[in-house]
């Protein structure tokens, strides 16, 4: 008997793992004085979530059940986020979208910590995933919240941000980002970055910071979900029927369908808009296909795209292999039951800076357990990342970053030394209220 009720207990247990060696990092004590800990010790005492139980709601037993959960539940009367939506023209004629909350941000101190948030495949700042961690954590300290302000990323052509060059977004496309913290830190400049992230967010993230090392304009980095291998992760995807014709051909429709809506956009004679249009024209694509025929050609900035397949866009823009090079916090966590990502680095290339954590069950961006009222869900995630962001954003000490001096030159936001990037805000803004989707998109992903 006792051995199945360790079976049992241990079936819901969080694996967690670090590096033989943990990074040093300085910390905030109670009286304002600072010490040195491992980040080992540093998570354990700060987080002790991530070492708790997940138990998944009885009726959402496994991963398929906690994806399919994510992406057709309705999630529309709960976690209710208003925005502040501002756009910003990139230097190659490209537009991102920055969704701030809360709203009137004038009562908070100017050194507020700030959560940098990517969305998944095809999301935007409505994302039920985004909203659950976002709407109690920049709620007041007095209400129960952290009290920070937030700032959604949404890639060029999701979530309404117009696409106003030839090109979209992809799992290895960072400058974006890199963009859009240049704004950020440039207009809250006594604010930490914390950044989080989601799927393929998540990846572009990784990627962001293990680019930057020392540089990096976030101060820590949360990602959950994310796809890491993206070669071993589409061929595991594809060998089952459910992986190639729920998944794998859910997300592709989902990236033609956003295609369609702004490939009128595209000037006929270039090789991005040739593409787009032989895309759009394939019937029932999976992920890779879509890969094959699109975002190999019109997912970046040359260089290095274009690539001359699927497969070299997937070897370029994996994340697990760049994991050495991080030099912040980074918590990732994913599901080993998530069927869209099968192939995990637990080992985190052995950096110190880097803390891997598998759930036995969660599904893609899932985690749902019981909550109060019969038929109920919440999120067992957003309590290791409300530890993790107040942990980092408030006694995490960080050494003076090395971040390149900013400038503004032609009417843009330049860095020093960073060549054909730069970004200046289009006039207006509109508030919004996210809580649906798009039509025509399959949330959740």
């Amino acid at each position: 008997m006792n051995s199945f009720f360790n079976w049992w207990s241990a079936r819901y247990t969080t694996e967690v793992r670090y590096p033989k060696e943990s990074a040093l990092v300085a910390t905030k004590e109670q009286h304002s004085s600072t010490t040195s800990v491992f980040l080992r010790d540093f998570v354990e005492r700060r987080c002790p979530s991530l070492y708790s139980e997940f138990r998944p709601a009885w009726w959402l037993p496994n991963g398929h059940m906690q994806t399919l959960y994510c992406v057709l539940g309705d999630f529309s009367a709960r976690d209710k986020v208003v925005y502040k939506r501002t756009l910003l023209r990139l230097l190659d004629g490209g537009t991102v979208g920055l969704d701030s909350t809360p709203v009137d941000d004038s009562h908070l101190p100017p050194d507020t910590p700030i959560i940098v948030v990517l969305h998944g495949l095809t999301g935007g700042s409505y994302e039920s995933y985004v909203r659950a961690i976002l709407s109690p954590a920049c709620m007041p300290v007095h209400q129960g919240g952290l009290g920070y302000r937030a700032v959604v990323v949404n890639f060029r052509g999701c979530a309404g941000v117009p696409v106003t060059s030839p090109q979209l977004y992809s799992a290895g496309h960072t400058d974006d980002l890199r963009q859009a913290l240049f704004y950020i830190s440039h207009r809250y400049p006594e604010a930490p970055l914390l950044g989080l992230s989601f799927s393929l967010g998540a990846n572009v993230m990784t990627r962001y910071v293990a680019e930057e090392g020392e540089r990096s304009r976030l101060k820590s980095a949360c990602v959950l979900g994310c796809p890491w291998n993206l070669a071993a992760n589409a061929s595991k995807l594809l060998a089952t029927y459910i992986g190639r014709h729920v998944y794998s051909k859910g997300m592709g429709r989902n990236l033609v369908n956003l295609l369609k809506r702004h490939v009128s956009t595209f000037a006929s004679d270039h090789d991005v808009a040739k593409a787009a249009a032989v895309t759009i024209a394939l019937t029932k694509p999976t992920i890779d296909m879509f890969d094959e025929h699109f975002t190999r050609i019109g997912g970046g900035s040359s260089p290095p795209w274009p690539f001359a397949s699927a497969n070299d866009y997937y070897e370029y823009s994996s994340s697990h292999n760049v994991l050495n090079k991080i030099k912040i916090p980074l918590l990732a966590i994913n599901a080993a039951d998530d069927p869209v990502v099968q192939d995990v680095p637990m080992d985190g290339e052995g950096n110190g800076w880097v803390i891997m954590a598998l759930t036995s069950c969660g599904g893609h961006l899932g985690w749902f357990e019981p909550d109060d009222g019969w038929g109920q869900v919440r999120r067992w995630i957003k309590r290791p990342v409300f530890e993790w962001l107040r942990a980092t954003g408030e006694d995490f000490v960080r050494s003076p970053p090395r971040w390149r001096p900013l400038h503004q030159e032609g009417g843009f936001l330049k860095e020093v030394g960073t060549e054909g990037l730069g970004c200046k805000e289009l006039d207006g803004s509109n508030i919004i209220v996210d809580t649906e989707g798009e039509a025509g998109l399959l949330a959740g992903l």
